[in-house]
């Protein structure tokens, strides 16, 4: 399966790198199956209008006097994941919590600025980069982006959303700025969704993240495995780590897949050991670029990250870190999901 998917991966970037559209995935009966099965999950799926909570704000002010220097600026952009929809304080969203746990592994204070936006796809990336690099401060240290559910239930093709994804990063990267990507997460575990769409809709959001994860490496960025990650955890544990919605994570799950982006966070930053030796024994290498992006979607936490070396990819599962509790941060005005 994982070949298969590797193969379909690079040929969704291949397509998304022309400029093509992308072919569907599934047939003309398989689709208005898949499109039935969507209606009677969003009716049994909970409301989740509400605004998240707003968190940006500094983070680990304790050491704003031990070193003397700026803070580090942290972006995050994305859909309702990454602006943290789901749960009711400011730290219990994930960029409170990277920030947090940035600022502890730095020593060093941590400026949050999120401009996520529930219900977002692909296509709002390119407002999302305008809107972080025109702000009042410097250009982000780095910036975290998590995408790719909306596009699957809303059948953006796969090669346009690789695309806009891939010009979002190369122009991030290309303003001086550090990227991780945390790919499209495994949609066939979201609870009140049944058979045969739970089985359709991991296919579907897994080879998304391959294919994403090819677009954000060619484009100079790393990405991060929600996949899996957001699958057996979730599935064991679903009243712990989904929200009242049954459709977001709780600040449980919200914990969760930010201990799995923390490691890249801090590596992209020159923060964490950068061993280039692979760790046989967990499984880590370097591999051809398609077969690591299609071995990382299939297990949460994996990160891909380029070598340099054309079309080949370092695979590792990096430790863990346990996160610190960030305290809240003061409300400010809260997103708009107007038309969303």
């Amino acid at each position: 399966m994982s070949m298969q998917r590797a193969r379909v991966a690079r040929r969704i970037a291949a397509a998304a790198a022309y400029g093509g559209g992308g072919a569907g995935l599934l047939g003309g009966a398989a689709l208005g199956l898949l499109l039935t099965e969507v209606a009677l999950a969003r009716r049994v799926v909970g409301g989740h209008n509400e605004a998240p909570p707003h968190a940006d704000g500094r983070y680990g002010s304790a050491f704003v006097h031990r070193l003397g220097r700026e803070p580090l600026l942290l972006g995050v952009l994305g859909d309702s994941t990454a602006a943290g929809q789901g749960v009711h304080r400011p730290r219990q969203t994930p960029g409170a919590l990277l920030a947090s746990g940035l600022a502890a592994v730095a020593e060093r204070p941590v400026e949050l600025r999120n401009v996520a936006l529930p219900g977002a796809q692909s296509y709002d990336l390119e407002r999302q980069v305008a809107q972080i690099l025109a702000g009042p401060d410097r250009v982000p240290d780095v910036c975290v982006i998590m995408i790719g559910a909306n596009d699957v239930t809303h059948r953006v093709p796969y090669a346009r959303s690789v695309r806009l994804l891939s010009e979002a990063v190369r122009r991030l990267r290309g303003a001086g700025c550090e990227v991780v990507v945390g790919t499209c997460p495994d949609l066939g575990t979201i609870e009140p969704v049944y058979q045969p769409l739970r089985w359709l809709a991991r296919r579907l959001s897994r080879q998304l993240a391959a294919a994403q994860t090819i677009g954000v490496l060619e484009a100079g960025g790393r990405t991060v495995s929600l996949g899996d990650l957001l699958g057996p955890e979730f599935a064991a544990n679903p009243r712990e780590l989904f929200g009242p919605d049954n459709y977001h994570p709780s600040a449980e799950g919200y914990a969760t897949a930010a201990m799995a982006v923390l490691p890249t966070l801090c590596a992209a930053l020159g923060l964490w050991p950068e061993d280039e030796r692979p760790d046989a024994a967990r499984r880590e290498g370097i591999l051809p670029v398609a077969r690591a992006a299609a071995e990382a979607a299939a297990e949460g936490g994996t990160e891909v990250t380029p070598t340099g070396r054309g079309r080949w990819a370092l695979l590792k599962r990096r430790r863990r870190r346990r996160l610190p509790v960030p305290a809240d941060v003061a409300p400010g005005p809260q997103p708009s999901t107007e038309g969303y």
